[in-house]
Protein backbone atom coordinates (compact mmCIF):
# COMPACT_ATOMS: atom_id res chain seq x y z
CA UNK A 1 0.00 0.00 0.00
CA UNK A 2 1.61 3.53 -0.88
CA UNK A 3 0.37 6.11 1.68
CA UNK A 4 -0.01 9.32 0.37
CA UNK A 5 -0.34 12.99 1.17
CA UNK A 6 -2.25 15.45 -0.48
CA UNK A 7 -1.62 19.16 -0.96
CA UNK A 8 -3.95 21.48 -2.58
CA UNK A 9 -5.56 25.14 -1.39
CA UNK A 10 -8.63 24.96 -3.88
CA UNK A 11 -10.96 22.51 -1.37
CA UNK A 12 -12.78 20.99 -4.11
CA UNK A 13 -9.65 19.78 -6.63
CA UNK A 14 -8.48 18.71 -3.49
CA UNK A 15 -11.44 16.17 -2.49
CA UNK A 16 -11.57 15.41 -6.15
CA UNK A 17 -8.08 14.21 -6.19
CA UNK A 18 -8.16 12.38 -2.75
CA UNK A 19 -11.67 10.49 -3.75
CA UNK A 20 -9.70 9.73 -7.38
CA UNK A 21 -6.92 9.11 -5.58
CA UNK A 22 -8.71 5.93 -2.58
CA UNK A 23 -10.27 4.72 -5.77
CA UNK A 24 -6.78 2.52 -6.52
CA UNK A 25 -6.46 -0.61 -4.22
CA UNK A 26 -2.40 0.12 -3.84
CA UNK A 27 -3.29 3.88 -2.95
CA UNK A 28 -3.96 5.21 0.51
CA UNK A 29 -4.32 9.11 0.75
CA UNK A 30 -3.60 9.55 4.79
CA UNK A 31 -3.71 13.41 4.79
CA UNK A 32 -5.10 16.05 2.56
CA UNK A 33 -3.91 19.65 3.36
CA UNK A 34 -4.36 23.16 1.95
CA UNK A 35 -0.90 24.78 2.44
CA UNK A 36 2.49 24.15 2.11
CA UNK A 37 3.17 24.33 6.00
CA UNK A 38 0.23 21.89 6.30
CA UNK A 39 1.95 19.04 4.70
CA UNK A 40 5.21 19.61 6.30
CA UNK A 41 3.40 18.94 9.56
CA UNK A 42 1.46 16.24 8.35
CA UNK A 43 4.32 14.42 6.55
CA UNK A 44 6.41 15.14 9.71
CA UNK A 45 3.20 12.97 11.76
CA UNK A 46 1.89 10.39 8.97
CA UNK A 47 5.29 9.53 7.41
CA UNK A 48 3.97 9.23 4.08
CA UNK A 49 5.38 7.35 1.30
CA UNK A 50 4.47 9.99 -1.42
CA UNK A 51 3.37 13.73 -1.12
CA UNK A 52 1.77 14.95 -4.10
CA UNK A 53 1.89 18.81 -3.71
CA UNK A 54 0.42 21.83 -5.89
CA UNK A 55 3.28 24.29 -6.73
CA UNK A 56 1.09 27.01 -5.65
CA UNK A 57 -0.15 27.71 -2.45
CA UNK A 58 -0.63 30.36 -0.33
CA UNK A 59 1.57 31.45 2.74
CA UNK A 60 4.92 31.10 3.62
CA UNK A 61 6.36 27.66 2.20
CA UNK A 62 4.84 27.23 -1.77
CA UNK A 63 4.87 23.85 -2.57
CA UNK A 64 8.35 23.62 -4.13
CA UNK A 65 9.31 25.16 -0.01
CA UNK A 66 7.34 22.10 1.00
CA UNK A 67 8.47 19.67 -0.77
CA UNK A 68 12.37 20.65 0.57
CA UNK A 69 11.16 20.97 4.15
CA UNK A 70 9.65 17.39 3.72
CA UNK A 71 12.62 16.02 2.46
CA UNK A 72 14.73 17.49 5.06
CA UNK A 73 12.36 16.18 7.80
CA UNK A 74 11.22 13.16 6.14
CA UNK A 75 13.83 11.83 3.68
CA UNK A 76 11.47 8.16 3.43
CA UNK A 77 8.94 10.50 1.71
CA UNK A 78 9.14 11.39 -2.20
CA UNK A 79 7.56 14.42 -3.46
CA UNK A 80 5.58 14.84 -6.92
CA UNK A 81 4.68 18.71 -7.80
CA UNK A 82 1.26 19.32 -8.95
CA UNK A 83 1.07 22.55 -11.55
CA UNK A 84 -1.53 24.33 -12.90
CA UNK A 85 1.33 26.03 -15.61
CA UNK A 86 4.73 24.66 -16.44
CA UNK A 87 7.04 27.86 -15.52
CA UNK A 88 10.73 26.92 -16.31
CA UNK A 89 11.59 28.87 -13.14
CA UNK A 90 9.62 26.00 -11.25
CA UNK A 91 10.61 23.39 -13.59
CA UNK A 92 14.11 24.42 -12.64
CA UNK A 93 13.71 24.87 -8.72
CA UNK A 94 11.61 21.21 -8.73
CA UNK A 95 14.72 19.30 -10.16
CA UNK A 96 17.19 21.35 -8.28
CA UNK A 97 15.33 20.55 -5.14
CA UNK A 98 15.31 17.30 -5.99
CA UNK A 99 11.63 16.42 -6.65
CA UNK A 100 10.38 12.87 -7.49
CA UNK A 101 8.26 14.22 -10.46
CA UNK A 102 6.65 17.21 -12.25
CA UNK A 103 2.80 16.78 -13.30
CA UNK A 104 0.66 19.32 -15.22
CA UNK A 105 -3.05 19.55 -13.59
CA UNK A 106 -4.44 18.71 -16.83
CA UNK A 107 -2.73 15.43 -17.15
CA UNK A 108 -5.22 12.58 -17.33
CA UNK A 109 -6.09 10.86 -14.22
CA UNK A 110 -3.98 7.28 -14.90
CA UNK A 111 -0.95 9.59 -15.63
CA UNK A 112 -1.09 10.95 -12.23
CA UNK A 113 -1.91 7.32 -10.57
CA UNK A 114 1.05 5.89 -12.67
CA UNK A 115 3.33 8.80 -11.65
CA UNK A 116 2.74 8.40 -7.93
CA UNK A 117 3.68 4.76 -8.47
CA UNK A 118 6.57 5.63 -9.96
CA UNK A 119 7.72 7.82 -7.85
CA UNK A 120 7.13 5.65 -4.68
CA UNK A 121 9.77 3.36 -6.68
CA UNK A 122 12.05 6.05 -6.84
CA UNK A 123 11.90 6.49 -10.56
CA UNK A 124 11.70 10.21 -11.66
CA UNK A 125 9.06 11.93 -13.82
CA UNK A 126 8.65 14.51 -15.54
CA UNK A 127 5.05 15.63 -17.82
CA UNK A 128 6.32 15.16 -21.36
CA UNK A 129 4.50 18.44 -22.48
CA UNK A 130 7.57 19.94 -20.04
CA UNK A 131 10.29 17.63 -21.29
CA UNK A 132 11.67 19.58 -23.50
CA UNK A 133 11.30 22.75 -21.48
CA UNK A 134 13.74 21.02 -18.49
CA UNK A 135 16.39 20.92 -21.57
CA UNK A 136 16.29 24.96 -21.93
CA UNK A 137 15.90 26.55 -18.81
CA UNK A 138 17.16 30.37 -18.10
CA UNK A 139 18.77 30.30 -15.01
CA UNK A 140 17.26 32.49 -12.33
CA UNK A 141 19.43 35.51 -12.60
CA UNK A 142 18.28 36.78 -8.88
CA UNK A 143 20.05 35.89 -5.34
CA UNK A 144 17.73 34.60 -2.75
CA UNK A 145 18.31 37.32 -0.76
CA UNK A 146 17.04 39.52 -4.30
CA UNK A 147 13.94 36.56 -4.42
CA UNK A 148 13.35 37.20 -0.90
CA UNK A 149 12.96 40.92 -1.00
CA UNK A 150 10.61 40.67 -4.43
CA UNK A 151 8.22 38.22 -2.96
CA UNK A 152 7.70 40.73 -0.24
CA UNK A 153 7.79 43.22 -2.84
CA UNK A 154 4.89 41.79 -4.79
CA UNK A 155 2.76 40.92 -1.62
CA UNK A 156 2.50 44.89 -1.33
CA UNK A 157 5.08 46.14 1.45
CA UNK A 158 7.10 48.93 0.93
CA UNK A 159 10.97 49.68 1.50
CA UNK A 160 10.63 49.72 5.07
CA UNK A 161 8.25 47.03 5.71
CA UNK A 162 10.48 44.30 3.89
CA UNK A 163 13.46 45.95 5.95
CA UNK A 164 11.85 45.09 8.95
CA UNK A 165 10.88 41.82 8.06
CA UNK A 166 14.32 40.98 6.83
CA UNK A 167 16.50 42.90 9.04
CA UNK A 168 17.78 45.00 6.53
CA UNK A 169 18.27 48.41 6.28
CA UNK A 170 15.19 50.16 4.27
CA UNK A 171 17.97 52.06 2.04
CA UNK A 172 19.62 48.18 1.26
CA UNK A 173 16.02 47.11 0.15
CA UNK A 174 15.95 50.12 -2.11
CA UNK A 175 19.39 49.12 -3.87
CA UNK A 176 18.43 45.41 -4.20
CA UNK A 177 15.02 46.49 -5.75
CA UNK A 178 17.65 48.50 -7.76
CA UNK A 179 19.74 45.80 -8.89
CA UNK A 180 16.48 43.07 -9.39
CA UNK A 181 15.01 45.65 -12.05
CA UNK A 182 18.41 46.12 -14.02
CA UNK A 183 18.67 42.49 -13.46
CA UNK A 184 15.71 41.44 -15.24
CA UNK A 185 15.81 44.70 -17.56
CA UNK A 186 12.01 45.46 -16.61
CA UNK A 187 10.62 48.81 -16.76
CA UNK A 188 9.94 48.94 -13.28
CA UNK A 189 9.54 46.87 -9.54
CA UNK A 190 6.04 45.77 -11.00
CA UNK A 191 7.15 44.80 -14.05
CA UNK A 192 10.08 43.00 -12.43
CA UNK A 193 7.28 41.25 -10.27
CA UNK A 194 5.37 40.26 -13.45
CA UNK A 195 9.29 39.15 -14.90
CA UNK A 196 10.15 36.99 -12.47
CA UNK A 197 6.37 35.48 -11.44
CA UNK A 198 5.98 34.45 -15.32
CA UNK A 199 9.54 32.72 -14.99
CA UNK A 200 8.42 30.91 -11.80
CA UNK A 201 11.28 33.07 -9.45
CA UNK A 202 9.26 33.60 -7.17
Amino acid sequence: MIRVLLAEDQAVIRGALAALLDLEEDLEVVSAVESGQAAVDAAAVGRPDVAVLDIDMPGALDGLAAAAEIRARVPACRTLMLTGYGKPGHLKRALAAQVGGFLLKTAPPEELVAAIRAVARGERVLDKALAVTAWDLADNPLTPREADVLRLAADGADAPDIAARLHLTAGTVRNYLTAIVAKLNARNRTDAVRIATESGWI
